[in-house]
Order: structure tokens, then sequence, then C-alpha cells
């Protein structure tokens, strides 16, 4: 059980859901919510904005790739420290970090319920790009 919890946070960020919106309800709980600080500030969605979100997404990015560094679980709780890399449409051939994120997830009926999410713009320090070669 504890590692089907970890699992579904990975699944997901590891998935190609962006591409396909449809297969969010294999993750996320029909009554999520996610508290959303970002560079552009505090988002509040809901299963319907998340889905939205990933729509919009999809017509800007040619791939989008998580590339995750931590991955913890406590409880029902499962914590996510990863940085996107994106391939845009307009130059697929380069791909480049978008954003760092880490999330906290509480995970109910085997979905990703509640989520508390940080992000900042992705930047070339080697020590926070290095992090990830480290684990």
């Amino acid at each position: 059980m504890a590692s089907r919890r970890k699992k579904v946070v990975e699944n997901f960020y590891k998935s190609d859901v962006y591409k396909n919106p449809e297969l969010l309800a294999d993750y996320l709980h029909p009554d999520a919510v996610l508290y959303w600080n970002s560079s552009s500030g505090f988002h509040k969605l809901t299963y319907d904005g998340i889905f939205n979100m990933l729509k919009e997404i999809s017509k800007s990015f040619y791939s989008l790739r998580a590339e995750i560094s931590h991955l913890i679980r406590k409880k029902d709780m499962v914590t996510i420290r990863f940085t996107y890399f994106v391939k845009t449409i307009e130059n697929p051939r380069e791909e480049m970090a978008m954003a760092h994120f880490i999330a906290i997830w509480e995970i109910k009926d085997d979905k990703m319920y509640k989520g508390y999410q940080m992000s900042q713009p992705a930047d070339d320090s080697p020590e926070n790009l290095s992090s990830f070669l480290s684990i």
C-alpha cells in the first residue's frame, strides 16, 4: 500500500498526461485541489482547473519531462521534488529546464487528493541541477 502511494505520484509526473488530459482520472481524485505558490502568485486549482491547464500546456510544448530528485512518503502524504524540462513547439530539438517544483500530495483512494506545490523558474546553477545527479 505504501509504495502504491509513491507510485501514483511518481507515475503522474513521469506520464504524458499533458498530451492526453483524459488520463488525469487515473491519477487525480475527482475532488482534488491543488494549492500552488508560483513565481506568478498563488493559484488554487480543482480537478477541472488542472485538466484545463494540461490542455493549455499541450498547445505550447512538444515534450515535457520531469526529472525527479526526491520522492518521500510519510503515511498518506507523498513529497516530490523535480524539475520540468521542456521542448517547445517552436524548437522541438532543444530541451531546456523550465521550472523547479516541490509538491506535497495527500493520497486518498489511491489518487492524488490535496496538493501543496511551490515552483520557481529554472536557472543554470550547477548546484541546483547537480542535485539530481547525486540521488
